[in-house]
C-alpha cells in the first residue's frame, strides 16, 4: 500500500468534497481516499494493479477529479539522462520514475537521451534525480537555460573523455589485433601471454569499467541491459584465458575480449556523434538569436546582453543585423528575412506596427522597434520547445519496441547459456562453447532497437522545423502519412483571409454613405475579417464623424446587432435575415450577380421598437470579395498527387464557397457551415479514411481538436495554433503536403530501422549461436548496427518539399 497526495483546485464547499471523495472512490486500486477542503488535497491510500504502477493509478486518480470538473495543478520538467546505452535502460529509466510518488507520465527518449516527466505540484524534482541514482543513472533537469547550459558543458565533457577512451582502447588493443591480421598472410606474429595480459587488462578494466558499471546496476535493479550483455561476454573471453595462460598457452582470448570493448566504445563514439547531428536543427534555431543587443536608453544607442533584454525596451536594429527579441516597429521600414522561421526564402516586407520575430535578419533598413517577448516566451523560444516537446514523446510504434526490449536481454542470457551448454556437452570443447556464448552475448546488444524510432523522429521533426513545419507531437506526425482527406477551411486559409468591400446596394430610401456609415458602427470591435474590411471601405468613402453604436451583441455564425442612437440595427447573414423576418427580396437582382462573382453578402436591417408592431425594415447589402493565396491551387493539386481528397468547409454561402473551390479544383464543397458544426462535419468525413483539418481561426479550434491531424496557419490566432498538432509557420496551404511527405518519408525510416534493428539480431543471433560468427566480428557488427540505424535517420536531413 503507497500514500499520494493530489493537489486540488476549485473546490469550495463541503458538497465539493464529497463529489471529488465519490469519484476517487471508482479508481482502481484506490483502497482509501480523503478530501480536505481546507488544504485542497486527496489523501489517497492506494495499492495498483498487478497490471498497473502507481504512476497509472495516479493518473487515473487525476482523470476522476477532472471529470468532476476540478483541476489538479500538474507541472512537467524535462531530464538530461547519463549512462542510457541501449533500449533496455531507457525502459528502467521509465520503469524507476514511474514508481516515484506525484509522477504522472513519463516518456524517456534514447536517441537525446532525454526524459519527460509529467509531475503532480508540489512533487520534489530531487525525489525523481534520486530515483535516477538509485537506478544507476544521473539527470539533470532542465527548467532554465542555466541547466540547459550545464547539461550541455557535462555533455562535452563526456564526449571529450569519450575520445579519451576510444583512442587509448584503440592504442593497447593494436598490438592484439594485427597478429590476427598476419595469419591471412600465413604470419605469426602472436604476443608472448604475459605480453597479451599486460595490454588487455587495462582495456578490460579501465576503459570496460563503465560496462561493469552499468551492468552491476542493471543486474541489481533485476534487469538487463547492452553493458550486462557486453560485461559478461569479454570477463567470459578474458576469464578463460588467464585460465589458459597457465593450463592452455596456445589458446588466449585476450585478443577477442579487447577488440569487442574497443569496438564497442567506438561505436558508441559514432553513434553519439550521429545523435548530435539529430539535433543540429534545434541547435541552428537556438543559434539564430544573438548573443548581444543594441537598446535606445535615453536617447542613446547602448549594447546589452541578449538576457538582459525586458519587455517594453526600445530596440535598434541595423541593417543587416538579427533580431534579438519579439517586437513591433516603431520607426523605419525594411525587409527581412525570416526562413529559418518560416522556410519562406525570399523576405517580407516590415513597416510600423508590424511584428517581427527575434532571430529574423533584418535587410538594407534601420528599425527601431520596442520589445513584445523575450526568453522563453519569443516565438523563436516557444519554436524550439515545442519541437523538443515533439522529440522527446513516443511514437505509438515505440510501444512494441518497449515490449521488446522489457524481455530481449533476458532472452538472449537464455539463448547465450543454450549456446554454452549445447557446444560444450556436444563436442566437449567447453573453450570453444565459451567462445560461441561471448558472439551471442555481443551480437544481441538492443542498441540499434531503441535507436530505430527516436532517431528518425528526431530528424524527421528536424528537418520539418527547418523548412517551417512545426510539429508538436510525435504521435501526429506518424498519424499524419495515414491520411486519406484534407479538409480546409477558406478565408485566411485557402484565401488572402483580407476580404475588401466591393458590392454597395442601398434600399429605396437609404444612401450608400448611410449604409457603411451604420454597418461600419456595429463592426467597431469586432475582430472578424469582413469587419475589418466595412471599417476601412467606410472611413474612405464616409464623413470624418461616423456613427458610434452601443449595446453591441454578436451572434456566432449570423451576425451583429447594436444600438445607433435609439434606433437598433441588425447586420448579417441572409440566414440571420430569414430569422428576424427581413424581406430582402428588393435587393435580390443585386444579391444574385454579387453570389455568381463568389462575394460574401451581409445586409443590414433596422429594427422595429420592442413590443411594436412594425417589421424590420432592409437597409441594404454589402458585397464581400476574398481572393485565393498564389499558393492555394499548387496546394490542391499537390495533395490530389498524394492520392488525398481534398474538402473545402465554410461558413460563407454556397456560390462563394463554390466560386473558390471551382477555381482551386476542389469538387468536395461544404457551404453555410457554422463554426460549432465544423467539428461534426470532419467526425463525417472519417468514414473516408483519417482527417487532417486546416484552419486559422478561433472558431476553426473545435474542429482542429476533432481531426485525427489538427493543422493551424501561422498567421491564425494562438487558440488554433495551441489546438493543432502541426503549425505551417508560411502562410503558405501547400505546406499541408509537405508536412504530409516529411510524415511519410519519416514513417519510411522508422520501419527501415526497425528491419535492420531486428534483422541484425535475427541473423546474427543465430550465427553466433552455431559458432559461425566470432567475438571479433560480433562486436563489429553490434557496433554496425547502431551506427547505420542513425545514419540511415539522417538521411532524412536530405528532404526538401517536392515543389
Amino acid at each position: 500500500m503507497q500514500t499520494l497526495t493530489l493537489p486540488i483546485s476549485g473546490m469550495t464547499c463541503a458538497s465539493c468534497v464529497a463529489r471529488v471523495e465519490r469519484a476517487l472512490a471508482t479508481v482502481p486500486g484506490v483502497r482509501q481516499a480523503t478530501v480536505n477542503l481546507a488544504t485542497e488535497s486527496a489523501r489517497l491510500d492506494v495499492e495498483p494493479p498487478k497490471s498497473s504502477r502507481l504512476a497509472d493509478a495516479a493518473a487515473a486518480a487525476v482523470q476522476a477529479i477532472e471529470r468532476t470538473g476540478f483541476a489538479v495543478p500538474q507541472l512537467s520538467v524535462d531530464l538530461q539522462i547519463s549512462g542510457m546505452t541501449c533500449a533496455a535502460c531507457a525502459s528502467r529509466v521509465e520503469r524507476a520514475l514511474v514508481q516515484v510518488p506525484g509522477v504522472l507520465r513519463v516518456t524517456v527518449n534514447l536517441a537525446d537521451e532525454r526524459a519527460h516527466v509529467q509531475l503532480l505540484a508540489g512533487t520534489a524534482t530531487a525525489a525523481v534525480t534520486q530515483a535516477l541514482e538509485r537506478a544507476g543513472y544521473r539527470g539533470t533537469p532542465l527548467q532554465d537555460d542555466a541547466q540547459r547550459a550545464q547539461a550541455e558543458a557535462l555533455a562535452q565533457t563526456q564526449a571529450r573523455k569519450d575520445s579519451l577512451a576510444v583512442l587509448g582502447s584503440a592504442l593497447l588493443t593494436l598490438p592484439l589485433a594485427l597478429p590476427m591480421v598476419g595469419l591471412l598472410w600465413g604470419e605469426h606474429w602472436m604476443l608472448p601471454g604475459w605480453l597479451q595480459l599486460l595490454l588487455a587488462t587495462p582495456v578490460q578494466f579501465v576503459f570496460g569499467a563503465r560496462f561493469y558499471r552499468a551492468g552491476w546496476h542493471a543486474a541489481r535493479a533485476g534487469s538487463g541491459n547492452m553493458d550486462l550483455l557486453v560485461a559478461l561476454g569479454t570477463s567470459a573471453a578474458f576469464g578463460l584465458s588467464l585460465f589458459n595462460l597457465w593450463a592452455d598457452p596456445h589458446h588466449l582470448y585476450f585478443e577477442s575480449a579487447a577488440v569487442v570493448i574497443t569496438l564497442v566504445l567506438l561505436g558508441k563514439w559514432l553513434e553519439a556523434r550521429a545523435k548530435r547531428r539529430t539535433t543540429a536543427a534545434i541547435r541552428a534555431l537556438q543559434a539564430l538569436a544573438p548573443d548581444t543587443a543594441t537598446v535606445v536608453i535615453d536617447g542613446q544607442p547602448r549594447s546589452l546582453p541578449a538576457a538582459q533584454l525586458k519587455v517594453g525596451d526600445l530596440l535598434l536594429v541595423a541593417p543587416g543585423e538579427a533580431v534579438a527579441a519579439d517586437a513591433v516597429i516603431v520607426e523605419g521600414a525594411s525587409q527581412l528575412n525570416e526562413s529559418m522561421l518560416t522556410g519562406e526564402s525570399l523576405p517580407v516586407a516590415r513597416t510600423v506596427s508590424d511584428a517581427i520575430v527575434g532571430g529574423s535578419v533584418n535587410g538594407e533598413g534601420r528599425l527601431v522597434a520596442r520589445i513584445s517577448a523575450v526568453g522563453r516566451e519569443s516565438l523563436l523560444a516557444r519554436i524550439v520547445h515545442q519541437v523538443e516537446q515533439a522529440q522527446t514523446r513516443k511514437a505509438p510504434v515505440q510501444r512494441l519496441v518497449d515490449q521488446v526490449a522489457a524481455v530481449f536481454v533476458p532472452v538472449v542470457l537464455v539463448i547465450a547459456l543454450g549456446t554454452l551448454l549445447g557446444w560444450g556437452l556436444a563436442t566437449g570443447q567447453w573453450s570453444t562453447a565459451l567462445i560461441n556464448a561471448v558472439a551471442v552475448l555481443v551480437i544481441a546488444c538492443p542498441c540499434a532497437l531503441g535507436l530505430a524510432t527516436p532517431a528518425a523522429l528526431m530528424a524527421g521533426t528536424g528537418v520539418a522545423a527547418r523548412h517551417g513545419i512545426l510539429i508538436k507531437d510525435a504521435e501526429a506526425l506518424e498519424r499524419a502519412h495515414r491520411l486519406k482527406v484534407v479538409a480546409f477551411d477558406k478565408t485566411g486559409t485557402l484565401t488572402i483571409g483580407q476580404p475588401r468591400v466591393v458590392d454597395v446596394a442601398a434600399a429605396e430610401g437609404a444612401s450608400d454613405s448611410a449604409l457603411l456609415g451604420k454597418a461600419a458602427a456595429l463592426s467597431a470591435g469586432s475582430a472578424h475579417p469582413l469587419a475589418h474590411a466595412l471599417i476601412e471601405h467606410a472611413a474612405a468613402l464616409c464623413d470624418a464623424n461616423p456613427a458610434v453604436a452601443h449595446d453591441i451583441q454578436a451572434l456566432a455564425g449570423y451576425g451583429l446587432q447594436g444600438r445607433i442612437g435609439t434606433q437598433t440595427y441588425a447586420l448579417g447573414s441572409g440566414r440571420y435575415m430569414a430569422q428576424l423576418g427581413v424581406a430582402t427580396t428588393a435587393l435580390s437582382r443585386a444579391e444574385a450577380t454579387a453570389l455568381a462573382q463568389g462575394h460574401s453578402v451581409s445586409w443590414l436591417a433596422a429594427m422595429p421598437a420592442t413590443g411594436g408592431s412594425e417589421k424590420p425594415q432592409l437597409v441594404g447589402m454589402i458585397g464581400f470579395g476574398d481572393t485565393p493565396r498564389p499558393q492555394s491551387a499548387a496546394a490542391v493539386a499537390a495533395l490530389k498527387r498524394l492520392n488525398i481528397r481534398p474538402v473545402l468547409l465554410s461558413g460563407d454561402h454556397a456560390s462563394a464557397a463554390r466560386h473558390i473551390g471551382e477555381l482551386l479544383g476542389i469538387e468536395d464543397i461544404h457551404a453555410q457551415v457554422l463554426p460549432g458544426d465544423k467539428a461534426a462535419h470532419v467526425e463525417k468525413l472519417k468514414h473516408f479514411g483519417p482527417v487532417a483539418m486546416v484552419g486559422d481561426g478561433i472558431n476553426d479550434a473545435p474542429a482542429l481538436a476533432a481531426a485525427d491531424v489538427g493543422v493551424a496557419m501561422g498567421s491564425g490566432s494562438d487558440v488554433a495554433m495551441n489546438t493543432a498538432a502541426i503549425t505551417l509557420m508560411a502562410n503558405d496551404p501547400a505546406r499541408v503536403a509537405d508536412a504530409i511527405d516529411i510524415s511519410r518519408a519519416t514513417v519510411r525510416k522508422i520501419r527501415q530501422n526497425l528491419f535492420w534493428a531486428f534483422g541484425y539480431n535475427a541473423i546474427g543471433i543465430p550465427l553466433a549461436a552455431f559458432g559461425l560468427l566470432s567475438p571479433v566480428l560480433a562486436g563489429a557488427a553490434m557496433a554496425l548496427s547502431s551506427i547505420s540505424v542513425i545514419s540511415n535517420a539522417l538521411l532524412l536531413n536530405r528532404w526538401s518539399p517536392r515543389r
